[in-house]
């Protein structure tokens, strides 16, 4: 009888399919996620909380309406084109180019409305601009 003990090995532990187990969940969720689209959230702007409006002796306000016209310092610009307000733009600033231009569009305003009025704002040179926005609370503030 051979009562010979035997030297027992030390178990070893095999990651590769542990590895490939992984790599296959990790496919399975990344094609399973569904990922939400920017087009389907609900967005309502302009909305912001902020301080108290001062008062700019160097500010333009330009104003957007909800259909696309403009108005520069209330005075009504002819035409929806770049070129009309760009001109609008230069004859409120006069000499100064150092003058904030405040953009103060109606919440139901096109995009391309506003981008056309920060167009004007840099052909005619102006490079500061803000937008007005009202408080939650509903005063007006910028």
């Amino acid at each position: 009888m051979n009562f010979h003990h035997r030297r027992s090995e030390e178990p070893e532990i095999n990651l590769i399919p542990f590895i490939d187990v992984l790599l296959v969940i990790l496919i399975f969720l990344m094609l399973s996620t569904t990922y939400s689209k920017f087009t389907e959230l609900k967005v309502n702007l302009p909305v912001a909380d902020a301080e108290p409006s001062r008062d700019r002796p160097k500010e333009i306000i330009v104003s957007v309406s909800g259909d696309g016209r403009y108005a520069v310092n209330t005075r009504h610009v002819d035409g929806r084109s770049v070129d009309n307000l760009a001109n609008e733009l230069r004859a409120a600033a006069g000499a100064g180019k150092d003058q904030v231009v405040i953009i103060s569009a109606d919440a139901t305003a096109a995009h391309q409305s506003v981008i056309n009025v920060m167009d004007a704002a840099r052909r005619a040179g102006l490079s500061q601009l803000t937008f007005a926005t009202q408080s939650s609370a509903g005063a007006p503030a910028q």
